[in-house]
């Protein structure tokens, strides 16, 4: 689960982290009444939205008076802000976050995640703060500092004067960046964050080390542990398929190809996708219907693909385990006479009452194209698809 800037910084600031002075508007006006209780006279209008470069696409504005943040508030609200991670379409601004200007003297990145690939939490941090981190990652690698925590003794104090030093800090901000890193950690482990980013984290004229941005994300499987954080869920920021996916208990993301997928397992359903584009094809959605779905979550999991106006075409790949290939065959059955489906479908099934799964699809009357195996399944939708395309 994604939030915004204000509410990541309001979680941080209660570990004890400090950040500048803030609030939330949802109106010019409300941004005018807080851009009144702030210090001034610079101030920062930024819209919240759940992506980054939100600067570039003009979401981020340094104003010199009150009327100013009223005016920028006003411009900014309701605008569509495009950024590379929004796409062409970009993301309606509902609500800005009025903020204290800050003397800025250095920008430098620092951010918590958990690596794939040691299982553990590190910190990444580098001297190009303000730049995004897969850019520094793809231009400059060597500018990256790692430091892998170990899960038994949680981060160490001279883990932080490690990255303190290799950001080129000096004096007291090296106490100050051991401290602001140790309570970022407090943060990642206790509210089961899966990121905490700070970019950019600011070294002010007067030598504080402030975050001028906050990024947190949180694992979903954990969120029942923290219903505070639970309560910060802004769906307006969601994809509306994604969500209704969410409330059948069923695991979709929405990609931009054309083949819809339905799978039951999400190692399967990785691996439907990257057969689909070994035969030259597009997926268009990761979804997995789970081990134990009811006839009615998998019509509704067929809706929720044809929801999508990019879809031409469908692949449903089954191994029936706890899930049996009937219960598949009948919302799948249900669901493509309900909505009148005409787009190729192809169904591969193995596993419990697979025979019966196949017998309901032979016998249902639809224009269903069975694979023997999922190689088969791949290469039959991928050539449908780009036929009826031709």
């Amino acid at each position: 689960m994604n939030i915004h800037e204000y509410q990541a910084k309001e979680l941080l600031k209660a570990r004890g982290v400090p950040v500048l002075n803030g609030g939330v508007a949802y109106t010019a006006e409300e941004a005018a009444e807080v851009a009144k209780k702030l210090p001034g006279p610079v101030y920062v209008v930024k819209a919240q939205i759940h992506a980054g470069g939100r600067g570039k696409g003009g979401g981020v504005k340094v104003v010199k008076s009150v009327d100013e943040v009223k005016d920028t508030a006003q411009n900014m609200l309701g605008m569509q802000l495009v950024t590379h991670q929004t796409g062409p379409q970009g993301q309606e601004v509902r609500r800005v976050y009025i903020e204290e200007g800050c003397d800025i003297a250095r920008e430098l990145y620092l951010g918590l995640l958990i690596d794939r690939a040691t299982s553990r939490v590190t910190v990444m941090a580098s001297t190009e703060g303000g730049v995004e981190i897969e850019e520094v990652a793809a231009k400059t690698p060597e500018k990256i500092l790692k430091v892998v925590v170990d899960p038994a003794v949680g981060l160490q104090a001279f883990q932080g004067r490690q990255i303190a030093f290799g950001l080129g800090l000096e004096g007291k901000q090296v106490g100050k960046c051991v401290a602001l890193l140790s309570k970022m950690y407090d943060a990642f482990i206790g509210l089961d964050a899966s990121i905490v980013e700070i970019n950019p984290l600011v070294v002010t004229g007067a030598g504080d080390v402030i975050p001028l941005d906050a990024k947190m994300n949180f694992d979903d499987n954990a969120l029942f542990r923290h219903k505070n954080v639970e309560e910060l869920r802004d769906v307006s920021e969601e994809d509306p398929a994604e969500q209704r996916a969410k409330d059948h208990e069923l695991n979709y993301v929405k990609l931009t190809g054309n083949i819809g997928c339905m799978v039951n397992g999400a190692g399967l359903a990785m691996a439907t996708m990257d057969i689909i584009k070994l035969y030259g094809g597009d997926p268009a959605n990761f979804l997995d219907v789970g081990g134990g779905a009811t006839k009615e979550r998998v019509a509704e999991a067929f809706r929720i693909i044809l929801s999508d106006p990019n879809v031409e075409g469908i692949l449903v790949n089954i191994f029936g385990g706890i899930m049996r290939c009937d219960v598949i065959a009948e919302g799948v059955i249900t669901a493509a006479r309900e909505l009148g489906m005409t787009m190729p479908l192809v169904v591969r099934l193995e596993g419990t009452n697979v025979d019966k799964g196949k017998k309901l699809l032979k016998e249902s009357g639809l224009n269903i194209i069975a694979a023997d195996n999922l190689a088969d399944a791949a290469q039959k939708v991928v050539s449908t698809v780009k036929a009826e395309a031709a």
